[in-house]
């Protein structure tokens, strides 16, 4: 059985959780507290893992992997159906383009080390800090909410009638905007997207509260 080594309140693993629920693969979960222990993600064992020490990392037999829109399209490819990527190349760009300005833009500026050095190297104090996460996701979010206007048609999800990678991103960063008190009504598209999502069940078993480690 496959194994997922994460946190229960990363984005980058809830990604992956939303996913394997999706393609109902059954997978294991192992808890790695970035808090505690000085970051447990920092350990000997985890970084044989994962030399970057970050969360997740995905064994899969002798295969481990790394980084989540990776294992995204790993699961894509070995596991391609249901299909988390439209057939449509131009369609499947869009979905692409849409999950990376929150993988590769938003959320980066929003990660715990990223914080964690802000606070420990700039001194920057914990308002300070989350006045820097609200900037970052609000810029992110506004041109998303004009991405989604154009993309998602009638259908509930961000584009249509079935969930992609883009739902798949866009819930967990929905998460950490409420988390660090952001307004998310100022972006009412994505609200309902993420409304939508939530009656789904792998969206919902794939939530923070619901994980093993969670606290």
């Amino acid at each position: 059985m496959p194994v997922l080594h994460g946190y229960f309140r990363s984005s980058a693993a809830y990604r992956v959780r939303i996913a394997l629920h999706y393609k109902g693969i059954a997978f294991e979960q192992v808890g790695v507290h970035l808090l505690r222990d000085g970051g447990q993600q920092h350990g000997a064992a985890f970084r044989a893992l994962n030399p970057q020490g970050l969360v997740p990392a995905y064994v899969d037999g002798d295969v481990v992997l790394m980084q989540s829109m990776a294992i995204l399209e790993y699961l894509e490819e070995t596991h391609p159906a249901p299909g988390l990527l439209p057939s449509d190349p131009v369609v499947r760009a869009r979905v692409r383009a849409f999950a990376q300005a929150i993988a590769c833009d938003i959320h980066p500026v929003n990660n715990l080390r990223l914080l964690k050095y802000l606070e420990a190297e700039l001194g920057a104090d914990k308002n300070a800090r989350d006045i820097w996460v609200r900037h970052w996701i609000a810029a992110g979010f506004d041109a998303l909410e004009q991405m989604a206007l154009a993309s998602r048609g009638t259908g509930p999800f961000v584009f249509g009638s079935s969930p992609t990678h883009a739902d798949v991103c866009l819930v967990p960063q929905m998460f950490n905007a409420r988390r660090f008190g952001c307004d998310v009504s100022v972006w009412p598209t994505l609200v309902a997207i993420d409304a939508a999502c939530a009656e789904h069940p792998a969206f919902a078993a794939a939530h923070p509260a619901r994980q093993p480690d969670a606290e």
